[in-house]
């Protein structure tokens, strides 16, 4: 396979680039430390088409494919992990609506979503149901034109600041031929949010519970068909788990590359630290780890452009591995700084902290690992 990116694709990763170390690099330790949501820098990423992705460009997007973002995520990342991972939420959002929403729909909510001066939210996970999630207990009751909804969503991207929140919510039977799909704007009466979760990282972005309490709207926020819901929140994740992988790896290349800094500044014993030849070997684990992950992930971010049989086994691969080795070289890095590491001034320990939670998110590791070995088993 053919990884060489071709003129347009390195001009978007360029971009991706410059806009990482102008716009997010200088300002990610303040952001984290004040638990800043930049807005305004989001729509800046608007601006430059990454708030549609992989919108239609009839719809007012990009129209890239999923290599594209694979790119345009790991650049971010390596100004700031925590607000590429938003980015890459918000553009499934955008995605949906436009592969699934009806014109109506379309019409309501782009071009705002795709310029990000509106944000959207993907409401799947419940305080009950995480890696299970057929099992959401959310409601949503037919009542003439309308729908009613009541239930609680969980570690919510964005909530209580984003515009339209993608919610999945059951109209049936047990199951996933029971969940359905909403578009529910943030104005809608019942609909409230929980206070701002104290987390060990990604704190750059909000995350709240989202709540809905007879939240009432009109059946024309359905998004496809009934009984759709559970088939629309799984197209997404095949693309979302490569964008955390993503994620991951532009904060782990960060990391590594203020290690690599570091240790030819740092002197100890006579010599800089990039001088002793056990430390070298450690770069060099490392610097492998990097370059094999961005390799597997371009692999598996084309299988899913091209939708080939296995691209969603590779997918799961990539997550699992992606994200674990992008973890072991940012702690790897953080250690290779001692002390001066485990301060917030030198940005090491934030990654560390923003990249432990894509172990867990878009399906835990452990979960990928049931999808693997499923397929192994299975003979596929």
């Amino acid at each position: 396979m053919d990884f060489l990116l071709t003129e347009e694709q390195t001009a978007i990763v360029n971009m991706a680039c410059a806009f990482a170390e102008e716009e997010l690099a200088p300002h990610a330790i303040e952001w984290d430390y004040k638990k800043v949501f930049p807005v305004n820098t989001l729509e800046k990423a608007g601006e430059l088409g990454m708030g549609g992705i992989y919108v239609r460009e009839e719809s007012g997007g990009s129209a890239l494919g999923r290599l594209e973002a694979v790119l345009i995520i790991e650049a971010l990342a390596r100004g700031c992990p925590s607000i590429a991972a938003y980015i890459s939420i918000h553009n499934m959002v955008a995605g949906m609506v436009d592969h699934y929403g009806s014109d109506e729909q379309k019409a309501l909510w782009f071009p705002d979503l795709v310029t990000m001066k509106k944000l959207g939210s993907y409401c799947l996970t419940e305080p009950g149901s995480g890696s299970d999630a057929a099992a959401l207990r959310t409601k949503a009751v037919r009542s003439g034109d309308d729908y009613v909804l009541s239930g609680q969503k969980q570690f919510i991207s964005g909530a209580g600041t984003s515009d339209v929140y993608l919610v999945m919510a059951r109209t049936g039977v047990d199951g996933p031929k029971g969940i359905s799909a909403f578009l529910v704007p943030k104005d809608t009466s019942g609909l409230s949010f929980g206070a701002d979760e104290r987390k060990m990282g990604w704190n750059a972005q909000p995350t709240r519970t989202v709540n809905m309490d007879a939240v009432r709207i009109p059946a024309a926020n359905l998004l496809g068909e009934e009984g759709d819901g559970f088939k629309i929140a799984m197209a997404g994740l095949d693309g979302g788990r490569l964008n955390i992988a993503a994620a991951s790896l532009g904060g782990a290349q960060a990391a590594y590359e203020k290690a690599v800094a570091y240790m030819r500044e740092r002197r100890a014993f006579g010599q800089a630290l990039i001088d002793f030849q056990a430390l070298q070997f450690r770069l060099a684990d490392m610097a492998t780890s990097l370059e094999v992950s961005r390799t597997f992930l371009m692999r598996a971010a084309r299988s899913l452009d091209d939708r080939t049989p296995d691209a969603t086994l590779l997918c799961a691969m990539a997550k699992k591995f992606v994200t674990d080795r992008s973890f072991e070289v940012a702690n790897g890095a953080l250690q290779l700084f001692g002390g001066y590491g485990y301060v917030s001034e030198y940005g090491v320990e934030k990654i560390v902290r923003d990249l432990r939670v894509h172990q867990i998110l878009e399906g835990t590791n452990e979960i990928m690992s049931v999808i693997i070995s499923r397929a192994i088993v299975g003979g596929g």
